[in-house]
């Protein structure tokens, strides 16, 4: 029996979620402790269901144009982006962000690659002309990304948190390692790209 295509993504949803509610009930468990879980259960959700949420409303309006070839969902772009906060959260659940030293510079590289690369497959950054707009896109959309995430950390804990004092530099290595990341994503882009058929431009 073959599954539908938004399988993936309703599970990422789903174990997020579940992950989430218990980091906020269970606040004395100490990997939970001060890092704002009351707000991420309403934000990632809702983040997580933006970029879904958008592409429906955009494509919900064009429908009355007229295409050679309608798009598919990208339901594997909507998973990819919804993974990032999956990553996020498991990564509190075990622990990882207290007793491994290298995760969170890890994570901020793999979370951005994934985030990008998924935005990426949802708004066909492969057929978009010229091909020096397509690094804008990716690359340039990243780094954004990164520092409006770094400025979310500084506003919902840090601020008041014990990080204070090494926040200046983390948030430089996590913008940079973010925006690394994404030049990763926009090579695979690219290559995805190389290896398909042939796309129509678009501006």
């Amino acid at each position: 029996m073959r599954l539908p295509r938004w399988t993936a993504a309703a599970l990422v949803l789903v174990a997020t979620v579940a992950q989430l509610l218990l980091a906020t009930f269970a606040r004395d468990l100490p990997q939970f402790a001060g890092k704002a879980f009351g707000a991420r259960l309403v934000s990632y959700p809702v983040l997580m269901l933006l970029v879904p949420l958008l592409w429906r409303v955009r494509h919900r309006r064009g429908d009355r144009a007229p295409r050679p070839v309608p798009r598919p969902v990208p339901w594997a772009g909507f998973t990819l982006v919804m993974l990032p906060f999956l990553v996020d959260v498991s990564g509190n659940t075990l622990n990882l962000y207290d007793t491994v030293v290298w995760w969170d510079d890890a994570l901020h590289f793999l979370n951005w690659c994934l985030l990008t690369l998924g935005l990426g497959l949802v708004l066909d950054v492969a057929a978009v002309r010229p091909r020096w707009a397509r690094a804008v896109a990716v690359v340039g959309g990243g780094a954004l990304l990164a520092l409006l995430w770094e400025v979310g950390e500084w506003w919902t804990f840090i601020r008041h948190g014990t990080e204070i004092a090494t926040a200046y530099e983390d948030t430089l290595g996590d913008m940079a390692l973010g925006t690394t990341g994404s030049a990763i994503a926009l090579v695979l882009l690219v290559l995805r790209a190389g290896r398909g058929r042939p796309v129509r431009a678009r501006p």
